[in-house]
């Protein structure tokens, strides 16, 4: 019987450092894909599409609302200021 507890002792360990290398191994290669995957191409995704989109939008709408403002305002008060002469 004490054979049997030993050998059973010692089966734990293999199965126990073999299931402690495969997680971790597991785990490292699953969080790298990930990592390197998921993240990045979500990353890059978000980045180059919503960002970018954002910005230009962004820029386009508010810089060409507030050009188009000055100018029209500018031009309307120099008209009436040179019209007033």
């Amino acid at each position: 019987m004490a054979h049997m507890t030993l050998l059973n002792q010692q089966l734990k360990k293999v199965m126990d450092g073999w299931m402690d290398g495969w997680m971790d191994g597991w785990m490292d290669g699953w969080m790298d894909g990930w990592m390197d995957g998921w993240m990045d191409g979500w990353m890059d995704g978000w980045m180059d599409g919503w960002m970018n989109e954002w910005m230009d939008g962004w820029m386009d709408g508010w810089m060409d609302g507030w050009m188009d403002g000055w100018m029209d305002g500018w031009m309307d008060g120099w008209m009436d200021g040179w019209k007033d002469r």
